[in-house]
């Protein structure tokens, strides 16, 4: 007998992962060229980090960059959003 494997959907992946990514950059040292850029805004365009606060806000997150600079709270933060973006 065979099983269904349901992938994850991939957007919902991408969006964990920019979590994901966002916890680390905020935790960098300022000096630190990705953290330079992910502060400013390029060429006057929305910056990426509008998706992720996006997507934050949206998973009722509020401090996000406090809460990213506390490893073990934007853990579990990142639990909450996998469960949540997994659906029923």
């Amino acid at each position: 007998m065979f099983t269904k494997y349901k992938a994850p959907d991939t957007v919902n992946v991408i969006k964990i992962r920019r979590l994901e990514w966002l916890g680390h950059v905020v935790r960098m040292n300022e000096t630190r060229s990705v953290k330079k850029i992910f502060e400013g805004k390029l060429d006057r365009r929305r910056s990426r980090r509008n998706d992720v606060e996006d997507d934050l806000r949206k998973l009722g997150v509020k401090r996000c960059r406090k809460k990213a600079l506390e490893r073990e709270e934007w853990a579990s933060i990142i639990r909450e959003a996998k469960a949540k973006l997994k659906g029923p």
